[in-house]
């Protein structure tokens, strides 16, 4: 239980770390969101049209489209402007939630990813970091390469590269951790 504990919870604060430098001091992720010309001007006509916070995608079908309408609409799209808005009506950046979340995140996925690992067995520094490295890899291919898949999200190589740094340095401690004599 103690390696569990302590290892999911210092698993944690590292993927939470290299988080928080990516996006900070580091600045990976910078590229990926720009600021648009007009921005003010942009906004103030998406709360002219937008009634409620969500996620938009346009163009997109009416609610209850046939195919042949959703086909239609495929075909009318080729080779114009589409987006995918999330839309806000109002700023509310509380980050101290937002980093309490995150570190809880980390450390949740740091602890389910010892747990599965701790029920291997033979295992050696290496097994572990390379389990560690493909629970990362499974979790990116999953959700954020399906975004880049999907709508052409930016970030695909950024997103990667997080993986890899904190799993690996997940998994680098995992592996010493889990398989050190007692």
């Amino acid at each position: 239980m103690k390696k569990l504990i302590i290892g999911g919870l210092v698993g944690g604060i590292l993927l939470f770390l290299w988080q928080t430098l990516s996006w900070t001091v580091l600045d990976l992720h910078g590229k990926e969101y720009q600021q648009a010309p007009a921005q003010d001007t942009v906004l103030n006509f998406l709360n002219s049209q937008f009634s409620e916070t969500g996620q938009y995608y346009l163009p997109h079908a009416k609610e209850g489209a046939s195919s042949e309408e959703m086909q239609q609409m495929q075909k009318d799209m080729q080779g114009k402007p589409w987006a995918v808005i999330s839309y806000h009506k109002a700023y509310d950046m509380n980050m101290m939630t937002n980093v309490i979340t995150a570190l809880l995140a980390a450390i949740i996925s740091a602890f389910f990813a010892c747990w599965v690992l701790i029920k291997q067995t033979n295992t050696s520094f290496l097994t572990t970091f390379l389990s560690s490295l493909l629970i990362g890899i499974v979790g990116y291919l999953f959700i954020p390469y399906a975004m880049n898949i999907w709508f052409q999200a930016p970030g695909a190589v950024t997103n990667f590269v997080d993986v890899l740094v904190a799993w690996g340095l997940c998994g680098i401690w995992l592996g010493w951790w889990l398989n050190r004599k007692k």
